[in-house]
């Protein structure tokens, strides 16, 4: 058994369209153009499952590579609700987690059954297996080699349930056919709701190397935790890539979660999220593109997925070759 990489082949990329019966009703138009310019990027690279109930309403975003799948959702972030795949040597396992909208904060039932129903529509193919553990997809990530990293204040949260964390590890490995799990103790993102997905701080860039949320002003709240994690990351071993924070991006007076480590790989690119800060943006894009080979850097502005939390990794999952 193997976790894939995120930047190995994939078959698809799974998106649940924003509907006016979320919390995104109030800005409706804007998230659904930010979407928009999202999947137009994307599906030329490969497929898009989009799930949606309404197709005629969004009729303008049947377009080349792209799969409506009548699937009602409570919420946007499938990276959190949709299979995690693994490679068992022979075939790609669809992995299906409990799902309580990050202990219990929002209703989940709609997405926690989106998966069995995109199986049983036949829009995804293949074994599902139902596991009996609440994991997110934003909270673990993956080298590809056997090694994963996550957070210790995300999955040993007591609002996940009973966590013991010898006995969650054992588990992790035997699914993942991990040899490591760094535990991550510190970072945060403010405007997180997610109790600090490792997906918003730190994330692997190819087997050796992990990108990371960086902080180097005293005056920001978020220096302290990120100067931790960063002396966290370089006991590691991996090589570091420092990814520095945006100008604080703020709506309706609160600062809204702005991270680069949210980006997303598909096939021949890296998708950015970028923040309107031109110089931290820049910054950014050149880190990853300096260390990314042979693929676009693809920016695309996600001010808007950030007002609900979450920024344009979230609003994705992978899906690998072979697995549909």
């Amino acid at each position: 058994m193997r976790a894939f990489g995120e930047w190995e082949e994939q078959s698809a990329l799974l998106l649940a369209l924003p509907n006016k019966n979320t919390d995104w009703a109030p800005y409706l138009k804007e998230i659904l153009d930010s979407y928009y310019e999202l999947i137009t990027a994307a599906s030329k690279y490969q497929k898009i499952i989009l799930l949606a109930k309404d197709t005629k309403e969004n009729s303008r975003f049947k377009m080349p590579n792209v799969e409506f799948a009548p699937v009602a959702v409570n919420d946007t972030w499938i990276r959190d609700y949709g299979v995690i795949c693994a490679d068992d040597g022979s075939s790609v396992r669809y992995y299906d987690f409990c799902f309580d909208a990050w202990g219990g904060k929002f209703e989940s039932v709609l997405d926690n059954a989106a998966n069995e129903e995109l199986f049983r529509l036949g829009v995804l193919k293949g074994k599902r297996y139902e596991i009996p553990l609440v994991l997110e997809g934003g909270s673990v990530d993956f080298n590809g080699s056997g090694v994963m990293l996550t957070t210790t204040e995300c999955l040993l949260n007591a609002n996940r349930g009973s966590r013991d964390k010898q006995n969650l590890e054992f588990q992790l490995k035997e699914l993942f056919g991990l040899e490591q799990i760094i535990w991550l103790e510190n970072g945060e993102i403010l405007g997180d709701d997610t109790d600090s997905h490792v997906d918003t701080l730190a994330r692997f860039i190819d087997p050796h190397t992990i990108a990371y949320a960086a902080c180097d002003d005293k005056a920001d709240p978020h220096y302290l935790p990120l100067s931790k994690m960063k002396s966290e990351l370089e006991k590691t071993g991996f090589d570091l890539v420092p990814l520095p924070l945006p100008k604080p991006v703020m709506f309706e007076n609160r600062r809204l979660g702005a991270t680069y480590a949210n980006f997303i790989f598909i096939n021949n690119a890296l998708i950015v999220p970028t923040y309107g800060d031109k110089k931290a943006d820049e910054t950014a894009l050149n880190a990853l593109a300096k260390h990314v080979k042979n693929r676009d850097i693809i920016p695309i502005d996600a001010r808007v997925f950030i007002r609900q939390n979450g920024s344009l990794h979230c609003s994705s999952q992978n899906i690998y070759k072979g697995s549909k």
